[in-house]
């Protein structure tokens, strides 16, 4: 899935990165929303209040640093293991997710 809003001739020129650069010469076509130019964000474009900040699986995002995090989670919450969070410690908090029947989002096989 591509980005819906993208850097003016991002897609012409390699050093110009993708990321969202308001639009600000005289002459510019995007700024003036001519049509067939990539859109500019706008307020009218948010999303409702209640589907904001959720994971596209439909989960609510809980960071998660060790076993006793998981304890607090909710039926609508799906853990994410901090990037902090060693293999061991990583190993013991999938295996008792497992268990309580909580989602991981970042889920990653650890082997021998």
């Amino acid at each position: 899935m591509s980005k819906k809003f993208r850097r003016q001739e991002s897609q012409k020129h390699k050093r110009v990165k993708n990321k969202w650069r308001r639009p600000k010469g005289i002459q510019s076509k995007q700024r003036k929303e001519i049509k067939g130019k990539p859109p500019l964000p706008k307020v009218g474009r948010k999303q409702p209040e209640e589907k904001r900040g959720i994971h596209p699986s439909g989960y609510n995002e809980v960071l998660v640093h060790n076993t006793k995090d998981l304890e607090k989670l909710g039926e609508n919450d799906a853990a994410r293991i901090g990037g902090s969070v060693g293999n061991r410690k990583r190993e013991a908090i999938q295996q008792k997710a497992i268990e309580m029947d909580i989602k991981i989002l970042n889920h990653k096989e650890i082997g021998d």
